[in-house]
């Protein structure tokens, strides 16, 4: 079971600051680039992290339509191709540049309501050589379980939220227990408070 120290760090950004925040309205997802039998297993993710969190999922967003917007695609030049999506991403132009610059593979940006909960969520995967080797279960619940809350943008860089039970991949218990601690109705939809972490590891411990 994770303690308050190791859940400040995972929403603590590589800048110093505290940032949480979760879902405050219905996801309506939308997947691009996939295959239909991949996008069957993003479902399967999606379905799974939302039983998981007791969070609900919707057929679409009064205001966006869609709120989960995933791109898997081949090269970051693809982008600005999409109909509408620079209204969605600001500054598309220079941040394209700065991937293609880093040889990033995957980006996301979280939009906001008004009371910090996440609004909307726009998922990039650039499908090269790495990713591309990744199974599709595998890829698909990593990357919902990385848009279902404001992670830092340290959180994963060491170790995966993933974990290997015999021969299937799964969510590693403890991520899996602060999701569903997360989305505690008690608790506010978003917080720039480091003590948030002691409410979300009370909550842990509560749902052992």
């Amino acid at each position: 079971m994770m303690d308050a120290s190791e859940i400040e760090a995972l929403f603590t950004r590589s800048a110093g600051q505290f940032a949480f925040a979760r879902w405050g309205r219905p996801i309506a997802p939308v997947v691009f680039g996939v295959t239909d039998e991949t996008l069957s297993v993003i479902k399967g993710a999606l379905e799974a992290v939302m039983a998981l969190s007791g969070h609900k999922m919707a057929e679409t967003d009064p205001e966006l339509g869609s709120n989960l917007m995933m791109f898997f695609f081949r090269d970051w030049d693809e982008l600005p191709e999409v109909p509408g999506l620079d209204r969605l991403v600001p500054d598309l132009g220079p941040l394209l540049a700065r991937l293609k610059q880093a040889d990033a593979n995957q980006y996301r940006i979280f939009h906001f309501d008004t009371d910090g909960g996440i609004k909307a969520c726009f998922v990039f995967l650039r499908m090269e050589e790495n990713l591309s080797a990744v199974p599709a279960e595998t890829l698909a619940l990593s990357q919902i379980v990385q848009s279902v809350l404001l992670w830092s943008d340290m959180a994963f860089k060491d170790r995966s939220p993933l974990a290997v039970a015999g021969e299937k991949t799964i969510l590693r218990p403890d991520i899996a227990g602060l999701i569903r601690a997360a989305y505690d109705p008690v608790l506010p939809v978003a917080s720039s408070d480091a003590s948030h972490a002691l409410r979300l590891a009370a909550r842990v411990g509560l749902s052992q």
